[in-house]
């Protein structure tokens, strides 16, 4: 029987076989939160203070770009603590409560592109009603609506994690707490916590981005039959940023799937590896994907950066 050592606080890793090393990993890592931070900190403040920008489209950004400023905040502290000072003890409560954040928050950024997703459809397929439909109202219901689901969605098996013994070795493999993680360490049965993300992902992850993409089909039978050339590319021109978002997102979400369920005899460091992409590449790409392709975005930046050097 093994020894009930639940008080025992739960022990992260960074780069196992690389500690010598995490000074120098830590360079670039705090480059790309800084940035992470940087780059969505400025989407937010631009869509706030510019009148122009106050519109569905936008608001739907700006809830990814809190969405990804979220993440980074969850995870940063822990990794930065690993790396920089070794620092990897962490209580349960904080634990569980970091796992429910990261998932939770992922589970909202999918809701967020499909309700961008739904933006461009409405603007492409019906875009003489686009204002009354997509009211502001209707956009805050939609916004809660995504929140709610993310939130919601995780709390029985984090509750769960509460309520288990742990009496396995206490070590997690990442600088930071994901539920698969520390389930694996609980003497209880877990087949709740195996089962319900299963089902999860396939009612959030699959389902989103099933639905945005039967929604580009339709938004591309209705642009082909766009008579003109330069508005069928204008058209596209503008689903060009969120299509690069989804792919950056769902393909860094297959990529972490396909090396845990089929990666297990690849090296530890990969794994480890992959789930820092996961977390860090999306957040650190969004906000160089709009400022790049959308030319209001673009024009604000420009603003801001001239107001503070007349200043």
């Amino acid at each position: 029987m093994w020894p009930n050592r639940s008080a025992a606080p739960f022990l992260l890793t960074g780069f196992p076989g690389l500690e010598a090393a995490h000074h120098w990993i830590s360079i670039p890592f705090f480059a790309v939160y800084v940035s992470v931070l940087l780059g969505n900190g400025t989407l937010l403040y631009l869509i706030k203070d510019d009148h122009g920008l106050h519109e569905p489209m936008y608001y739907f950004l700006a809830m990814l770009a809190g969405t990804d400023l979220m993440v980074t905040l969850t995870t940063m502290p822990t990794v930065m603590g690993v790396l920089w000072v070794n620092h990897r003890d962490i209580s349960h409560g904080a634990c569980f409560l970091q796992a429910y954040f990261i998932h939770s928050l992922s589970i909202v950024e999918s809701g967020v592109l499909l309700a961008m997703a739904y933006d461009h459809f409405i603007a492409i397929r019906t875009p003489l009603r686009y204002n009354s439909i997509l009211t502001n109202s209707r956009v805050m219901k939609v916004g809660l609506g995504v929140i709610i689901r993310g939130f919601l969605s995780l709390v029985p098996p984090i509750l769960l994690l509460f309520w288990f013994p742990y009496c396995h070795s206490h070590v997690l493999s990442h600088a930071f707490c994901l539920h698969q993680d520390v389930m694996k360490l609980a003497c209880a049965d877990i087949t709740f916590n195996h089962v319900y993300p299963v089902i999860l992902v396939a009612l959030t992850f699959f389902l989103d981005a099933l639905i945005i993409f039967f929604s580009y089909i339709l938004i591309l039978k209705t642009v082909m039959v766009i008579a003109s050339g330069e508005a069928r590319a204008k058209a596209l021109n503008t689903c060009v940023s969120h299509i690069s978002c989804v792919l950056v997102f769902y393909i860094t979400v297959i990529g972490l799937t396909f090396i845990h369920r089929f990666g297990k005899h690849a090296p530890h460091v990969v794994h480890v590896t992959m789930s820092y992409v996961y977390f860090l590449f999306p957040p650190f790409m969004n906000p160089i994907i709009y400022s790049i392709k959308t030319k209001q975005i673009q024009r604000s930046i420009v603003c801001l950066f001239s107001v503070h050097s007349r200043a």
